[in-house]
């Protein structure tokens, strides 16, 4: 039985995805800080060949300690997106970067790392900013820049592989309401409306499962894999903005879209990725942005992202 340890196991792809490797027959050790109060992995607890560590990836006692016995390695602690890491800049660049780099000094070439990194790398262009993995990375925000030099040292190791990811979105018990399709979702359900900047702005999307489900392929397929930068999207879903909303209306049709001529996305992203690398290999996925976007409405009847107001 392989031993993977998975960082920031309990977080929005990780309790998708732990479920998913033990379900496969791995014993899975997942360390976190739970820094927000997430109980997300309770339901796996009564599994005998998961172990869960409360603590930081910044730890270096602990991340030794876990590293020895680990036959694979996936590294999803962070502090993700371009607003957090603005907010907390120290705190980004010493769990985004520095603990990445602690644990790659700990690792052995031998151990399997795949490891989540961003397709926001390739920054901005003009409307025909068609991007692959060999396209030159003009990354914007701190998060996006610090994803970029980490993966330059992931690629060192020869085990390893690197999964650039689209904007992910869809349920997950430890949700995430800040990730474009799950707010734009959330605004339509909620406010039943939407101002737009950067309406064209394109990006592309992949569902959260479809996340759990590339790791998967790739632990499967890693003899022909490994080494690699593989984009990974929906090959039918890259859109601006007001195309997403305009998604999101054919199921909610009172929702409406209003532009704005103000107003400026922190992270200015705006490209076309190619996904055909990652198909090359077998991989298709298997969750639409339809089926997503259908999910979410009925998540949403349950969550109320308010922690304050009386309605």
């Amino acid at each position: 039985m392989k031993n993977v340890l998975v960082t920031g196991g309990a977080g929005y792809l990780g309790s998708i995805m732990v479920p998913a490797l033990l379900d496969k027959g791995y014993k899975v050790t997942v360390l976190d800080n739970f820094m927000f109060k997430q109980n997300s992995l309770a339901h796996v607890c009564s599994n005998p060949t998961f172990e869960i560590v409360r603590g930081d990836i910044r730890d270096k006692e602990i991340m030794q300690h876990l590293m020895k016995d680990a036959d694979i390695v996936i590294p999803l602690a962070a502090l993700v997106g371009a607003p957090l890491c603005s907010e907390d800049k120290i705190g980004a660049t010493t769990t985004n970067h520095n603990a990445i780099e602690m644990m790659f000094e700990l690792s052995s070439k031998e151990q399997v790392i795949l490891m989540p990194t961003t397709n926001s790398a390739y920054g901005t262009g003009d409307k025909d900013n068609f991007c692959t993995e060999e396209s030159e990375l003009r990354p914007i925000s701190q998060y996006a820049i610090e994803k970029v030099e980490i993966e330059k040292k992931l690629l060192d190791m020869p085990n390893s592989i690197s999964f650039r990811l689209a904007t992910v979105f869809g349920m997950s018990p430890r949700m995430r309401i800040d990730l474009l399709v799950n707010d734009f979702t959330h605004r339509a359900f909620r406010d039943s409306s939407v101002v737009l900047f950067e309406s064209h702005f394109k990006r592309n999307y992949i569902h959260v499962r479809d996340v759990t489900n590339v790791f998967i392929h790739a632990l499967e397929n890693h003899s022909n894999m490994k080494g690699e930068i593989y984009n990974v999207g929906l090959s039918d879903a890259n859109l601006s903005k007001k195309e997403l909303c305009e998604a999101i209306q054919k199921y909610i049709p009172n929702f409406v879209i209003m532009e704005a001529d103000v107003g400026k996305d922190p992270d200015q992203r705006n490209y076309i990725v190619s996904n055909e690398k990652i198909e090359m290999t077998g991989f298709k996925p298997s969750n639409s942005l339809d089926m997503g976007i259908q999910e979410l409405i009925k998540g949403y009847m349950m969550i109320r992202n308010s922690k304050y107001g009386n309605v």
